[in-house]
């Protein structure tokens, strides 16, 4: 069989196991692993180097604006093209509901820039900052049905954060769906009253982020 592409003699690093063989490539999909296979359409030389799968990056920011309406400084195609040269060839950035907006039209307008921009393979984390009956019983079925596999909720930031009765129904939903929940679990109130006191003592350099923060908050 003539390859489109064939890879010969490179060291395959699998998730088990590394080998000596060569891949045969047809249609963009490869179809044998094994030494000696036929020349392809265009044959590459892989000797003396590690041949692994690309990576799968799973949590990124790319072109993304924040609670506090700040945008991220890798837009899709830069993003994607940096992590393309460092062998990553699949992300999985955010895409953030801020309040107000309906997530139908969070995932459309993420699903539209990395489709104009993004020269790898992507797919989307979605961060919920609003709980709605709508969202739960239509728009977040929808998005999963679509593609969407993991939400992301958080327990702090006053823009961000949803209370225990809204996490509930989130996992509740998820559930129901078949996606993954990722919780940003922090104690709120205890970060505020870190936060407050820090403040009034005029620390207000970054490196106090870290401090308001403390590990016990997750705990």
């Amino acid at each position: 069989m003539a390859y489109d592409l064939t890879i010969r003699n490179g060291r395959i690093t699998s998730a088990t196991s590394t080998f000596h063989a060569d891949i045969g490539i047809d249609g963009g999909r490869i179809v044998a692993i094994e030494p000696g296979l036929a020349p392809g359409r265009r044959d590459i030389d892989a000797s003396g180097k590690w041949v692994m799968p690309g990576g799968i990056d799973s949590h990124v920011h790319i072109e993304q604006f924040s609670s506090m309406g700040v945008m991220c400084a890798d837009d899709f195609h830069s993003g994607t093209v940096s992590a393309a040269f460092g062998g990553t060839t699949t992300v999985i950035p955010f895409a953030a509901q801020h309040r107000g907006q309906a997530v139908a039209d969070v995932v459309a307008d993420y699903a539209r820039r990395a489709r104009e921009r993004a020269v790898i393979d992507y797919g989307f984390h979605l961060i919920l900052s609003e709980v709605t009956p709508r969202m739960l019983q239509h728009d977040l079925p929808e998005a999963i049905a679509g593609g969407i596999t993991s939400l992301k909720v958080y327990m702090t930031y006053d823009a961000l954060k949803l209370d225990d009765f809204q996490l509930l129904d989130v996992m509740e939903a998820a559930g129901r769906e078949g996606a993954l929940v990722m919780v940003h679990a922090e104690n709120h109130d205890m970060i505020r009253w870190i936060a407050r006191r820090l403040l009034a003592l005029g620390h207000k350099a970054p490196k106090f982020h870290a401090v308001a923060h403390d590990a016990l908050a997750e705990s």
